[in-house]
Parts: structure tokens; sequence; C-alpha cells
């Protein structure tokens, strides 16, 4: 299928079915209505079940969040983290997910798993009867690529937040086609005092929460992360943090469909995906201004980078340097399971992009400071007389200075 510029072959996902749950399903209803209000109810006919559905599903994940509560928020309240988490930070589609895979095969690390994010409001008391029960309902693969998906399985904490009320960069699927409110939630920037304060109180619940159920250290990991480090350093001044990176043509194509899947499942519209390809580019440089900004905030001792071809050519011995760089401890206890890992995975088939030569110019235009920081080639196509020099900037902010 070429379409934009990119000619797809897609493997794994699953087709679309109303019943599947979604993303939204473990929203309280005060966050789900307040998102709708926001956006003015601009909800597409067909969309209208889903909507309704999700309304009512908020008031029973409301109900269930004030019994759990009343059950174990003193105790929840009253938990302290056993360490610092080790964040996973990259771009989205850069091999965050394979790269926090690897890290929870080490039974030392805590995680937040699927449930746990899906539910944050009261998995410790509803994963008992509510998750086999909606385990039925759930495909067995992600929706944009062939990795498998279940309720154990580790998670990004930012759908948790989503459902915890939060606002969020992830709530402008909700309503593709409107322009998005939540961009300052990415950073962290411009926030009063008050929805600063609100967002770390709520984050640390739920890694409290999820410590109640899990007292071990956690490997966390959400992309957002990767321009939150001034923040989460002021929350968890001894966090690790591990950079993973990826080829930009790889990158984009995989991040544009990403957000065209993720939209389609899961908005009350039908997303006509107008701008989406230039949200995806300014995206990667505000991510990338910032993270490259901060970074020089994280202690050389607390930091640790990894690209995702060196990790697929060679996933033991780069997990074993990043245990190393990170002291981490005693990698002769992963080590048998991550060779496990990597057998089972042995015939895991990645979706392909082929570029066609003015998306590859474009690309490389707008993020050759990328190319340059972390030493991927720029292709020169047939049409690369257009094209600037690896030298030359785009007119957006150089992230890298």
């Amino acid at each position: 299928m070429t379409k934009n510029g990119v000619k797809t072959k897609e493997v794994g996902g699953y087709r679309d079915r109303p019943w599947i749950p979604r993303i939204w399903d473990g929203i309280t209803f005060l966050g789900w209505v307040r998102v709708m209000a926001h956006h003015r109810f601009r909800i597409a006919p067909r969309r209208l079940g889903m909507a309704i559905l999700i309304t009512f599903l908020g008031l029973f994940n409301s109900f269930l969040a004030l019994i759990q509560q009343a059950i174990l928020g003193r105790k929840i309240n009253r938990t302290k983290l056993p360490g610092d988490p080790i964040f996973i930070i990259g771009h989205w589609r850069s091999g965050t997910t394979l790269l926090h895979e690897m890290f929870i095969l080490d039974p030392r690390w805590g995680f937040p798993d699927s449930y746990a994010c899906f539910a944050p409001n009261h998995f410790l008391i509803s994963r008992c009867f509510l998750a086999p029960l909606l385990g039925l309902l759930m495909p067995k693969m992600r929706p944009i690529d062939n990795m498998p998906f279940d309720w154990n399985r580790p998670q990004e904490d930012e759908f948790a937040l989503c459902n915890m009320g939060l606002p969020s960069p992830y709530l402008s699927l909700i309503f593709p086609n409107e322009k998005p409110r939540y961009d300052a939630y990415l950073t962290l920037e411009g926030l009063t005092e008050k929805q600063l304060s609100r967002w770390k109180r709520t984050f640390l619940w739920f890694l409290k929460a999820v410590t109640v159920r899990n007292p071990r250290p956690m490997v966390l990991k959400s992309p957002p992360h990767t321009c939150r480090i001034r923040v989460l350093l002021e929350m968890f001044p001894q966090a690790k943090f591990v950079h993973i990176y990826r080829d930009p043509y790889a990158v984009f194509p995989s991040t544009v469909n990403l957000w065209k899947r993720l939209s389609t499942d899961e908005a009350l519209q039908i997303p006509h995906h107008q701008g989406l390809e230039e949200r995806v580019f300014d995206i990667f440089c505000k991510m990338y201004e910032v993270f490259e900004r901060d970074r020089e905030l994280i202690p050389p001792h607390q930091f640790a980078e990894v690209s995702y071809e060196a990790l697929v050519a060679d996933p033991e011995e780069e997990m074993e340097r990043l245990y190393r760089e990170l002291d981490l401890g005693d990698f002769e206890i992963l080590r048998p399971r991550l060779r496990q890992f990597i057998a089972e995975r042995s015939n895991y088939k990645r979706n392909r992009f082929e570029l066609a030569p003015a998306l590859k110019n474009e690309i490389a235009r707008r993020w050759g400071f990328f190319f340059q920081k972390y030493g991927y080639s720029i292709e020169q196509t047939e049409a690369a007389e257009s094209v600037p020099s690896a030298n030359v900037t785009s007119p957006q902010k150089n992230p890298l200075g």
C-alpha cells in the first residue's frame, strides 16, 4: 500500500472489532466527560455508541476507584518506593518497548503492566475478576506491529495517567480532527504550579499503587518522559535513564503509522489525518530540543544510551554494557532469560516502509540535526539537488545546537 510517499508492508496487528477494549475504557467518569467537553462533544455519529459505552464504563471505574480508596487508600499513601525508577526514554517507534521487555526479564525489577495502566484507578482490587473477563476480548497482538499483547506485559505509564484523569498529549487521539489541546503536558513546561503539582502527585500515587502489588524497584517506559527529565529528577534524584534511538528513516513512517492506527481504533471521530506528518516532524524536534538541553542535568553514572540497531544486532552484549554503565548489579541473573527471549523472537517480522525520494529528502532536511548527532547516514536520492546538505539546519530550531 502506498500513501503520501510511504509504501507499507504491514505484519501483525489485528482487525478492529467493536467489542475489543479501548484504551479509554479504564478512565474515570469525570476525566472522560472533561475531555469530551473540552472538544464540545464533536463526536462522529458512527462513534456515538463507543462514547456512550465509555461513559457508562467511566461511572463503573469511578465506583471501583472509591472502593479501592476506601480499602487500600491509606496503605497506598504510606507506601515507599523501594528505589528510584529506571526510565527508558526515546521517541516513539525507536525500540523503547523492546528494551523494556528485555529489562523486566530480570526478576529484580518491577514494572506497571498493561492491566495496571488500563485500570489504574482500581487495578489492585479488580484484577482478580475483571482482567480474566476482559482478556477473553483482547487481541493477541498489538494493533501496530507483530508484538504480542496480554495484561501481564509491561506498558507505558502515560496511559495510566490518561485514565486517571490527567491531561496528556495522548488524549488528542480521542478527537484527532481537532486542534491538540494538551501539548504542554508533553514537556510539562508552561504549566501552573497547581497543574504541575497535580501531575506529580498523581504519577507518584500510581507508582505507589504498583509498588503495593510488586514491591521492587521499577523500570518505566514512556516516550513523553524523554522531555520531562528536569521534573523527573526533581521527583527522583537517583533515577537512572536509558535513552534508545533509531534511524530517522525508520522512525518517521513507523510513527505516522502508529498515530494513524491508534486514532482509527480509539477516536470518537473518523480521522482525516490532515497535518499528521507535519505534527510528527514538529513533535520530534520539540522532544529532542528539550532532551538535549536537559540531559546534562543527569549525573553521568545515571545515564546510558543504546541504538536500536545495535540492540537488535547483539542484544546480549548491549544489555550487559547497559548494566555495567549504570551499575545495575549482576548481569548473569538476566543472561539466561535474555537468551531465551531472543530465541523466542527469532522469527519476529517488522513492519516495512519504503519511502519516496521526496519524503526522504524532507526527513533529512527537518531532522538533519539528529542524523549528525547520532551518526546516521543521509541517503542521496534522485531529488538530492533540492535537499540541503547534512551540515545545513532546517528552518526548524536545531534541538542539538
